[in-house]
């Protein structure tokens, strides 16, 4: 139900800062270390002794010891020592290629022969000193393009985070969606009205009056397997909208990356990257914490919808002109998913 030769984010930094993370992704559980020169490793989170998780154990000299009974793994699967036992001619487990860029941890978990790290997205504004970024991790039980139908309709938001980042005028105003190649586009702009409260903190944050008309745009860039940029923003009405100069506007990108768990479970990576004041970092704090609250409303629907779906599977669901960007990155899924299977039996 997933691409799987493709690369997913797994983890940030700091989660495996001092010791192994267990995380399945993809139906794959995998334990992620840092090796003796402090690069990331990934591996099958079993131990081949007795099947223990090896992410219940800690890193010593770049190895990984499980916490059962010792035995010491190293980076690429293969079993190094275990005390008082001879155990060099145990099977390799499977390790996954991993590579850490932008700020994130990132896995491959189909073909390994097939991993090719230019294929990783460019996120120009993470190495841009120009840009500042806050974010966090939810994890959500639904299908992973449950999570890609809602980012690429942004409609939801009058109801949802009616107290923050909702209003009328996102109904009011019809999406364009375009697609090439394997990129979704779906796009919106509301001329000349007032900024919701979490535009109003944003607008006064950059230095601007936050209590005069804006023009506002949400532009939502799907591409695979599993991604969402938007960008959002809003600029003093008058002065060019999306095109507006900086000092009329206040805009950022808003980061989506959705990595399954299971067929009904997501690690969910959100952030916001900005390109105002990105030296302060009381202002990416509480950004990120307003975010943060937004993004947890979408939690209890999405949960919801899932439990729905599964208890309703027959049932034939409605598509409107609004959910144009989720149909069209769910037929890129769907595209890319034949083509794995193809490739996978020809083997």
């Amino acid at each position: 139900m997933y691409p799987k030769n493709t690369w997913y984010v797994a983890a940030t930094p700091d989660e495996i800062s001092d010791k192994p993370l267990g995380r399945q992704i993809c139906g794959e559980r995998i334990v992620f270390f840092r090796g003796e020169d402090d690069t990331v490793a990934a591996v099958e989170d079993f131990c081949p002794h007795r099947g223990a998780p090896l992410s219940l154990g800690f890193v010593r000299d770049g190895q990984l010891v499980c916490g059962y009974h010792g035995l010491v793994m190293g980076c690429e699967g293969k079993v190094a020592c275990m005390p008082g036992q001879r155990v060099r001619g145990f099977p390799a487990i499977r390790s996954f290629p991993v590579a850490e860029r932008h700020g994130f941890i990132w896995v491959w978990t189909g073909d390994a022969s097939l991993a090719d790290e230019t294929k990783i997205p460019n996120l120009f504004w993470a190495e841009n000193p120009g840009w500042a970024y806050g974010g966090g991790l939810y994890h959500i039980n639904c299908d992973y393009r449950l999570m890609i139908d809602n980012l690429m309709d942004l409609t939801h938001e009058t109801y949802v985070h009616a107290s923050s980042i909702g209003q009328p005028e996102i109904e009011e105003s019809s999406p364009v969606t375009k697609t090439e190649g394997d990129e979704v586009t779906t796009s919106r702009h509301m001329e000349n009205i007032m900024p919701p409260p979490f535009w109003q903190a944003a607008l006064r944050g950059n230095g601007l009056a936050d209590d005069v008309p804006v023009d506002r745009w949400q532009i939502c860039r799907f591409s695979p397997p599993s991604h969402v940029m938007i960008e959002v923003g809003v600029a003093h009405a008058g002065h060019g909208g999306y095109d507006a100069a900086p000092e009329y506007k206040a805009s950022s990108i808003v980061v989506d990356f959705i990595t399954p768990e299971t067929e009904t479970s997501i690690w969910y990576f959100w952030g916001m990257a900005r390109n105002f004041k990105p030296e302060d970092a009381a202002l990416t704090d509480t950004i990120r914490e307003g975010q943060g609250q937004i993004f947890s409303e979408d939690l209890e629907v999405l949960e919801s919808q899932q439990r729905n779906l599964l208890e309703y599977p027959d049932r034939q669901l409605l598509k409107l002109n609004i959910d144009a960007g989720g149909v069209q990155a769910r037929r890129v899924i769907d595209r890319i998913l034949a083509e794995e299977n193809a490739n996978r039996s020809k083997q």
